[in-house]
């Protein structure tokens, strides 16, 4: 996930829930109040690259916006030891406001839960591969989440088919602040 793997990390980290399980989508998604700038605080992955590398990563940074079609855009900035990572991802809108897809990459991504100013739960499942890889991210307009949010988020973990030792609660970082734009 740095050069090559950073990529499949994001991927991950925007991954989760087994296959064929029905996960929810927030009600009447606003993708208006949505946009903008997001911390990822915290996130939970079955993900093999994500679990060797969670212990060492900092709060990053997504920006989401939406394409005229409804499209999700997404473009993440990771804190690296000694520079910062950015791509970008694009889903298609399914049926459903809230609900994504990228059919290229096998990948499904929800927005389950949001209060659009402060919150918002993303959960994404990535089928390509060997193996399916899941995520669950806590997103925060703050960078910093409150005890409150994070119990929630935990609480989240076990029925999404993760355990507590994939959760990595994300320290803060203003490392990658001014490559936002």
């Amino acid at each position: 996930m740095m050069v090559v793997v950073l990529p499949s990390l994001a991927l991950a980290l925007l991954s989760l829930l087994p296959a064929g399980a029905e996960v929810p989508v927030q009600p009447d998604f606003d993708t208006e109040k949505f946009a903008g700038m997001w911390h990822v605080a915290a996130v939970a992955s079955n993900c093999s690259v994500f679990l060797k590398m969670k212990d060492g990563m900092k709060s990053s940074i997504t920006v989401v916006s939406f394409m005229p079609e409804g499209d999700l855009a997404l473009k993440l900035i990771w804190p690296l030891a000694d520079k910062c990572q950015k791509f970008e991802l694009l889903f298609q809108r399914s049926g459903q406001a809230g609900h994504y897809t990228a059919a290229q990459e096998m990948r499904d991504l929800r927005v389950m839960e949001t209060d659009y100013s402060g919150y918002a739960i993303v959960q994404e499942f990535k089928r390509s591969g060997e193996e399916p890889h899941s995520a669950l991210q806590l997103l925060t307009r703050e960078q910093d989440a409150s005890p409150q949010l994070l119990q929630k988020f935990k609480e989240l973990v076990p029925t999404m088919g993760l355990t507590q030792d994939m959760v990595a609660i994300l320290p803060r970082s203003d490392q990658c602040t001014k490559d936002i734009r």
